[in-house]
């Protein structure tokens, strides 16, 4: 159980001289519409496109890991009116085995460019190396960001800051017209989900996804995180078996509160995976396709994905063979931890 503490204000070092800057802790579920309404003041700028609501951060913040809120994030505030807020966090990558403390912030455009970013990151910094210092010392340990490309002034501050781009990821999308055609290899079938099934699912996921860069094995909270989402739709998944083993699946889902907001009829083909043995054979390729079929006959007018540009299994290609064109990359930029420099 997260306890408050009993300080709210935060001193921040390097703080900017802006009259009315304050820096405080998190407060708990009444912060969550202050921070989707910064997250939305932030859409259009970063050209973002999402719908969150406070029901999702109810239900994330809930199963958070090795993350305490009250004392992992930081808020700024104008004569007491929210602008930004952060986060920071860590987890373990696996094969190499790797430290990862990530941290991230959103902050109202109005206000940036005037030394508050500088400021956020440098406490980000600060409150990660104080965690680091109860961990272990001889596995390596880095600083993660994410930022889009469209987040110039986030780019210049990371590279001011020491960061260089590690890995890219392309969210792609296609409309649902001329779908291609794939057959599934003889002896592999397709059946609907059942819900005692959903644990199995769960696991041939994660194992699959074993040899792919940034694996870090999931916990039981983002277990049941997901199980708690409402981008949990089993029903629209399509899953491959040969026997009683599940080959491969695609974990399908519809964003209604997104289509609404941004007019459109889009469903999502993500969770693509295939286990090892049956790689190589087409069943990601007639999962998609499958998966294009039943988004359209939902009404579905596209379908869109995101994927790693180096995945080591060709999932790239293979989507852009199928159609899909990026639109948007993701940027993760990393640092050693001071000390690990080498």
């Amino acid at each position: 159980m997260f306890v408050l503490p009993i300080t709210k204000t935060i001193n921040v070092q390097n703080k900017p001289n802006i009259p009315g800057l304050t820096f405080r802790r998190f407060e708990g579920e009444s912060d969550y519409p202050k921070m989707i309404g910064i997250i939305t003041a932030c859409k259009d700028v970063d050209r973002e496109e999402r719908s969150e609501t406070v029901d999702d951060l109810r239900n994330q913040y809930a199963h958070l890991q090795n993350c305490d809120p009250y004392t992992d994030m930081l808020f700024a505030e104008i004569n007491d009116e929210p602008v930004a807020y952060a986060r920071v966090g860590w987890f373990e990558e696996k094969d190499p085995v790797i430290r990862v403390y990530y941290h991230f912030f959103f902050l109202i455009p109005e206000w940036r460019g005037r030394g508050i970013e500088e400021a956020i990151a440098r406490w980000a910094e600060k409150r990660l190396k104080k965690i680091a210092e109860a961990h272990p010392k001889n596995i390596k340990r880095v600083f993660s960001v994410e930022c889009s490309e469209h987040q110039q002034d986030k780019i210049a501050l990371l590279a001011g800051l020491g960061y260089k781009p590690e890995r890219y990821f392309v969210s792609m999308s296609r409309p649902l017209t001329d779908i291609p055609k794939a057959t599934m290899p003889e002896g592999i079938e397709v059946r609907p989900v059942t819900p005692e099934q959903h644990d199995l699912l769960w696991q041939a996921s994660n194992e699959a996804f074993r040899d792919h860069w940034g694996y870090a094995e999931p916990s039981d909270e983002e277990y049941t995180e997901w199980r708690n989402s409402r981008w949990f739709q089993p029903q629209l998944w399509q899953v491959a078996w040969d026997g009683n083993e599940v080959v491969g699946q695609v974990q399908n889902f519809i964003d209604t509160l997104e289509n609404q907001e941004y007019k459109r009829q889009r469903g999502y083909t993500e969770g693509i995976s295939v286990r090892r043995p049956w790689r190589g054979r087409g069943i990601a390729k007639a999962l998609i396709v499958r998966s294009m079929h039943m988004h359209k006959a939902l009404g579905m007018t596209e379908v869109a994905l995101g994927v790693d540009t180096n995945n080591p299994n060709g999932a790239l290609k293979l989507y852009e063979s199928l159609g899909y064109k990026a639109y948007k990359t993701l940027i993760v930029y990393r640092k050693p931890m001071p000390g690990q420099e080498k």
